[in-house]
């Protein structure tokens, strides 16, 4: 997921995929916890995804004035 394809999302969008994001971590991490051994790489790839998705929001919601 690359962040000029986030900056081209609309403010609903991103919700969703921030949605889908954190389910996919809860995911993870029950995979984990159950012992079904989920990939070790994709713990880190769902937590950067989510920080840039939710750094692009911070973008969007300064440049319109929002909180």
């Amino acid at each position: 997921m690359k962040a000029s394809d986030l900056r081209a999302k609309g403010a609903a969008d991103l919700n969703a995929e921030l949605l889908n994001l954190r389910k996919e971590q809860f995911a993870l991490r029950l995979q984990r916890a159950t012992g079904q051994n989920p990939k070790p790489d994709q713990f880190g790839k769902v937590r950067r995804n989510i920080a840039r998705l939710k750094t692009v929001q911070r973008e969007l919601r300064a440049k319109t004035g929002g909180k």
